[in-house]
């Protein structure tokens, strides 16, 4: 799988970059990361799925190799900007069939876009996307309100996760089997270390400052429960069995909410697709091009 940079001088003053695959006519796939992460730390799934899409990876404010860009400008932002540079982007790929994914954060993140461009993708496949409950929302909008949105239990461990090692090699060994990580394939947590960390003096750090990850953890988006009742794409929910209990609940209020929107419990946790890289591209592919049942 050979991989192309892309960059993108944002609406917003920064300066989006990310990764696309070599067009070849295949049907293009959108695909946004986690929170912390960056698109190539998905390369075992992306490496599957890439038989039967061109890919488009964007890494979002703060991730990856974008710029931090100040201030983090919120989840409806963020989904705007990525769409913004996969319109400045798009002409090199034709007229081609295109489609959506992204894992928790960036599930969210392409949620917002399904509502708010429903005919720039054909489906979508969300991975355990972290669907915040109204109740959950109106909490942090509480807290927001009262300046404790900091306090937020994974803001706080966010803000207090180690962030620089000697080396790869150490932040391989000092990652494996541990919080996020438990149960990754080896080829995933080397995927993370090579991507999501860079070389700086006396050793290697974390390209996403734990700071930024916890601005996310301790934000969410606005009018969320809105835009997910006018998605009108065609759209698969996966979710692990282990994840966080509120996913499953979201999940469900939101297949509930809108026909369109279908779900699949699959084992493994949050980051199931990093456990189990091979079944997952199996569902995203089998969904997205229509051999897993119409919509």
């Amino acid at each position: 799988m050979i991989l192309h940079p892309w960059s993108h001088p944002s609406s917003a003053g920064f300066t989006l970059r990310g990764w696309h695959s070599t067009p070849s006519g295949k049907p293009l796939l959108h695909f946004l990361h986690g929170n912390g992460f960056c698109g190539r730390t998905y390369e075992p799934l992306l490496r599957l799925l890439a038989s039967d899409f061109d890919l488009w990876l964007c890494d979002v404010q703060g991730h990856g190799d974008s710029d931090h860009g100040g201030r983090f400008h919120g989840w409806n932002r963020s989904a705007e900007l990525a769409v913004e540079a996969f319109q400045a982007g798009l002409g090199r790929f034709g007229a081609v069939p295109r489609y959506a994914s992204g894992h928790s954060f960036g599930g969210v993140l392409s949620g917002l876009i399904l509502a708010a461009e429903p005919a720039l993708f054909r489906r979508a496949v969300l991975l355990d996307p972290v669907l915040l409950s109204p109740a959950m929302i109106g909490v942090m909008a509480l807290s927001e309100l009262l300046g404790l949105q900091e306090r937020h239990a994974l803001a706080r461990r966010a803000k207090e996760r180690r962030s620089r090692w000697p080396d790869r090699a150490a932040a391989y060994a000092g990652l494996h089997g541990r919080g996020i990580f438990r149960g990754w394939s080896d080829a995933a947590l080397h995927a993370y270390v090579e991507h999501a960390l860079q070389e700086v003096d006396g050793g290697v750090e974390l390209k996403c400052q734990p700071s930024r990850e916890a601005e996310i953890f301790a934000s969410y988006p606005r009018r969320l429960w809105r835009a997910l009742a006018q998605v009108a794409t065609p759209t698969l929910v996966l979710h692990g069995q282990a994840s966080y209990p509120f996913v499953g609940k979201s999940v469900a209020r939101w297949c509930a909410l809108n026909h369109r929107v279908s779900a699949q419990r699959v084992s493994g946790g949050h980051c199931f697709m990093q456990e189990q890289p091979a079944d997952c591209a199996a569902r995203v592919s089998g969904f997205l091009l229509g051999t897993a049942g119409d919509d």
